[in-house]
């Protein structure tokens, strides 16, 4: 069998019209040590409890009861994952304000932190030393 057949053969194509579009959700979660938790899915109820009896992150395992204090609905799952990387890279501070929904207090709360993506990097000087 030929590589490209037998890619085809593995994998089911499901057309775009027939796809199921599933919704995905980001979600916050508080601890019982008060720490709080970000995660995506697509089933809200589900992920919840499967966290509360220990069968989902290993963070959460160790720190429950979970509290669930904050949810997104997103278009996908995709998206959910996406918005989830983006809030687990923010500050208690910044998690409360959106917890709490404050919205307007969230640009400022970026302000003054280091992005190290966008910090140039330059080649070391040539140490070598001449004969």
């Amino acid at each position: 069998m030929d590589p490209a057949s037998a890619s085809a053969y593995r994998m089911k194509i499901i057309p775009p019209a027939e796809s199921p579009m599933r919704k995905g959700y980001l979600y916050i979660l508080r601890c019982a040590n008060g720490q709080y938790y970000t995660g995506s899915t697509t089933d809200l109820e589900k992920r919840l409890a499967q966290h509360n009896r220990g069968e989902a992150a290993n963070f959460t395992r160790r720190h429950r009861p979970v509290e669930l204090v904050y949810a997104e609905e997103l278009t996908g799952i995709e998206e959910a994952f996406v918005r989830e990387k983006q809030v687990q890279g923010w500050n208690r501070q910044k998690k409360e304000a959106l917890i709490l929904g404050r919205y307007d207090t969230l640009p400022r709360l970026s302000k003054g932190r280091v992005r190290f993506a966008t910090k140039e990097i330059r080649p070391l000087p040539n140490r070598r030393t001449k004969p």
